[in-house]
């Protein structure tokens, strides 16, 4: 096959991979992929096994067992068939190839060999045709470019507004066909419908038990029991279109006739949560389509996706590519406040970690950022993203005690969208609401399977103010957000006051090869975090304690 590829040329691979549109997998398979990767490369190869993956990738318990929890071998599956798509399209002239062989989950780096030259065919003789056929043919062909052009299409597509999905709830159904079951379900159909609708990026519809859909992408469907003191509620989601089953889950709860609404609402929020979240069920649905829906515009409410997955891992490299995409998509439909939301959190992130900007794109600035969630806010007050999007900018501007309000108006708009649970926990954190902030990421990062990475650094922090450096270490090495400098800087404090010389050595070379510009700022990033003085001051010894120069 040749020489073995450089661990530079295996890196360029796996970059081209992650940013890759046509990468179809999840944000935990792309941190399955790299772990991975950075393992083999590391010398590493050997503790590649499905407990290591599952504990240090998934977040699994150090009581994970793998014949009990197939986790990581679906994911492997899902993986390797997402590396074979990628090297059926965008990936094809790829000149290293990454693949994970059956059998194991060790990566394997080959370098493609060139295709050798196709001989010169043979002449081929021309089909023949009858006229009449052919005439016929060029009738049809401009008929249909004719009524192409006036608009007509044999399907029914609508590119005037992003293709947000649409998603059908019909009404439970009662299985155990008594008089306390019916109410139950009519009730948690009806509260599903209310949480749901909290979710501004999701188009909910209320229809009937066997009506048509309505256009819907998605349909969701569910049944109730009632037995003595347990309640079971059994939902899915369908794909409309070929009534194929997306995700099942089964919920169980006690039941109390006289608290039967606070379960209600209880076991909806589960439902709406799994559903509706940022990483949830209609996210990775869509994530795994190509684009061809019946109504809206594909392109501009991919782009949405597209942030959501950069967002999984902060990847400096795909920043750039998710902000021109939204700069693009807001252009062509000013009216879309979700992406004008997004579009503010790109230039707050990159203002927040310090990104590269090339020389022909204008540098984001504060004032962009906080006129752009401005627009998405005017555009729809009760839109989460939007009002986090607005709470981000009030904070980094020092408007603490403002942002802090706009967080908790959002949490109060819709408590079950773990993203905001999340940034509002940090922004908590970081202003030296510790106790509260944490516990609010750490409820994220529970219930939401999307940025994992981000969560567990600020678990890091979170255990590191505490002195619990054993816990502080833990987090942060089972974060790995390899390619974000404020990770490593936070590693190296940790390691630093964790009795890791060697691992905080590290970190600090990898800052001066990668990020030596964002090294000479420091004090000026963690002042843009508005953290208490005496938190401040300590995270700065601590890097002094790890060789960082950082002025007094």
């Amino acid at each position: 096959m040749g020489e073995e590829p450089t661990p530079e040329r295996v890196r360029e691979a796996l970059a081209r991979i992650l940013e890759s549109a046509k990468f179809d997998a999840s944000p935990r398979s792309r941190r399955f992929l790299a772990y991975v990767v950075e393992e083999t490369l590391a010398g590493r190869a050997d503790r590649i096994k499905a407990f290591s993956i599952a504990t240090d990738v998934f977040g699994r318990g150090a009581d994970f067992d793998a014949h009990a929890d197939p986790i990581v071998r679906l994911e492997a599956v899902r993986l390797r068939r997402a590396l074979e798509h990628y090297y059926e399209s965008d990936g094809s002239a790829d000149p290293v190839v990454i693949s994970i062989p059956k059998g194991g989950y060790v990566p394997a780096f080959e370098p493609r060999q060139p295709e050798p030259a196709a001989p010169p065919e043979a002449p081929r003789r021309r089909p023949w045709w009858p006229p009449t056929l052919v005439a016929a043919l060029c009738v049809v062909v401009v008929a249909s470019g004719a009524l192409f052009a006036l608009g007509w299409s044999p399907w029914p597509i609508d590119r005037s507004a992003p293709a947000v999905p649409r998603l059908l709830v019909r009404p439970f159904e009662d299985l155990s066909r008594t008089d306390a079951a019916s109410s139950v379900a009519d009730g948690l159909t009806q509260e599903v419908l209310n949480q749901l609708t909290k979710f501004k990026d999701i188009v909910t519809v209320q229809g009937e038990r066997d009506g048509a859909d309505h256009g819907s992408r998605y349909v969701l469907m569910g049944s109730v029991s009632v037995a003595e003191d347990k309640l079971r509620l059994q939902t899915r989601i369908l794909d409309a279109q070929d009534v194929s089953v997306l995700w099942a889950k089964t919920y169980e709860a006690s039941y109390d006739p006289a608290r039967s609404l606070a379960v209600e609402a209880d076991l909806a929020r589960q439902v709406a949560t799994a559903v509706g979240q940022p990483y949830g069920v209609i996210y990775k649905a869509d994530t795994g389509r190509s684009g061809s829906v019946a109504n809206g515009d594909w392109d501009a409410y991919s782009c949405t996706l597209s942030y959501f997955t950069y967002r999984a891992n902060l990847d400096a490299h795909s920043h750039p590519r998710v902000r021109s995409c939204l700069e693009e998509t807001v252009e062509r439909f000013p009216n879309y406040a979700t992406a004008w939301a997004l579009l503010a959190q790109t230039y707050m992130d990159e203002l927040r970690f310090q990104y590269p900007v090339a020389e022909s794109t204008l540098p984001a600035s504060l004032e962009r950022a906080a006129a752009a969630a401005k627009k998405a806010t005017e555009l729809d007050p009760e839109n989460v993203r939007a009002l986090q999007a607005k709470m981000l900018a009030l904070y980094f501007d020092g408007q603490v005690e403002a942002s802090l309000a706009v967080g908790e108006r959002a949490m109060l708009t819709n408590p079950n969208d773990t993203e905001l649970v999340g940034e509002y926990g940090v922004r908590l954190a970081d202003s030296g609401q510790w106790k509260r902030g944490c516990a609010l990421v750490a409820e994220a990062l529970q219930r939401n399977p999307g940025p994992l990475g981000y969560y567990e650094v600020v678990l890091s922090i979170c255990a590191y103010i505490d002195k619990d450096y054993e816990a502080a270490k833990m987090w942060v090495r089972r974060a790995a957000v390899m390619d974000n400098p404020a990770y490593h800087l936070i590693a190296a404090a940790v390691f630093a006051e964790g009795d890791e010389p060697l691992e905080a050595a590290a970190e600090r070379q990898w800052l001066l090869d990668h990020a030596p510009e964002f090294v000479a700022n420091v004090r000026a990033w963690v002042g843009l975090r508005n953290v208490m003085p005496a938190d401040r001051e300590r995270f700065l010894a601590s890097l002094r304690k790890a060789g960082l120069q950082v002025s007094p």
